[in-house]
């Protein structure tokens, strides 16, 4: 005899094992301070309002700040899960924004390099909590380290994050000839935050096409393929946000760089 879902109890607990698998999105950038911490849980805001089941896993191994973003207070983390002090399921969060997320601990030099033990571990919680979700995403580090890189390569789909600024434009078109050389990624998806003017995303991922389809090099028969996902506008009510540890969806829901990462979302699901 089947008994109705607790819909109270569904709001804060993990969702049980289905038998879907999560497609994964590792959200990354060239540098740190570009916003992609706060792009992927907005993101996973967004998701969530259409009605799926999100889990965001702070991949950034040691040096993690998701849960400063929504201003959580962690006790369990992915490092309690590593060291078998505690369960996945325990630590495993509800997050503001109806999704749930998986903390990473902050100051781990342990998981500054890629060793196997950690390999094993991260490969082996992505399997776990795939077949819970509608979506996984990861929220990587900065960089082309082993670590994030390894990361990124657990994920179906990449999205990368950057600013119209030099040297964010800069890393980020390092970091994508990274992906397409090393992992033989064909298509990545670029997410142009706090962009000055409309169309400004436009011009940039035109411009880092044309000068990676030159450089990548692609095999006969493959090309590569960069796409605009999102252009965020630069916006005042996203430093409030920040500043007060809220997610931007919830309270400055008509905003302009809300209205563009709901567009996002959709974009996705679509």
């Amino acid at each position: 005899m089947s008994t109705a879902p607790d819909p109270a109890a569904s709001a804060t607990s993990p969702p049980r094992a289905t038998r879907g698998s999560a497609r994964t999105v590792a959200v990354t950038s060239g540098k740190g301070g570009v916003g992609k911490t706060f792009v992927t849980a907005n993101l996973a805001a967004a998701l969530a309002a259409q009605g799926q089941k999100v889990l965001v896993l702070d991949a950034d191994l040691g040096l993690a700040n998701l849960d400063v973003v929504l201003n959580l207070h962690p006790k369990l983390t992915l490092h309690d899960v590593f060291t078998e002090k505690a369960t996945l399921e325990q630590a495993i969060l509800p997050a503001p924004g109806g999704f749930f997320v998986l903390l990473a601990g902050s100051g781990m030099v342990e998981y500054s390099r890629l060793t196997p033990e950690v390999r094993d571990k991260l490969l082996h919680i992505i399997d776990l909590v795939k077949p819970r979700f509608d979506w996984v995403l990861l929220d990587t580090g900065a960089g082309i380290s082993d670590v994030v890189l390894y990361a990124v390569s657990l994920a179906t789909d990449v999205l990368v994050v950057a600013t119209p600024e030099p040297t964010s434009l800069t890393d980020a078109y390092a970091t994508i000839k990274v992906l397409a050389t090393q992992q033989e990624r064909r298509h990545v998806g670029l997410v142009v935050n706090q962009a000055n003017r409309v169309g400004e995303g436009k011009l940039i991922c035109g411009q880092l096409q044309q000068v990676l389809q030159r450089f990548v090099g692609p095999q006969p028969g493959q090309t590569f393929r960069l796409e605009l996902f999102a252009e965020v506008k630069a916006d005042p009510a996203v430093k409030q946000a920040v500043l007060k540890r809220q997610l931007m969806l919830e309270h400055y829901p008509g905003c302009d760089a809300a209205q563009a990462i709901r567009a996002l979302a959709a974009k996705l699901i679509g």
